[in-house]
């Protein structure tokens, strides 16, 4: 699967998912802050 079509597919299933379920938001903004901080760090771009 291409990366551009990767990141809008997971963005309408996370967003379907946090519409279904709000307490999801937490743990979906708290995992994407951990990796996006572990990739900064090993010097990927995000």
């Amino acid at each position: 699967m291409k990366a551009t079509l990767f990141h809008p597919i997971v963005s309408i299933i996370a967003g379907i998912c946090v519409l279904i379920f709000p307490a999801l938001l937490n743990y979906v903004v708290g995992i994407y802050l951990i990796l996006t901080g572990v990739l900064a760090l090993s010097g990927r771009p995000s």
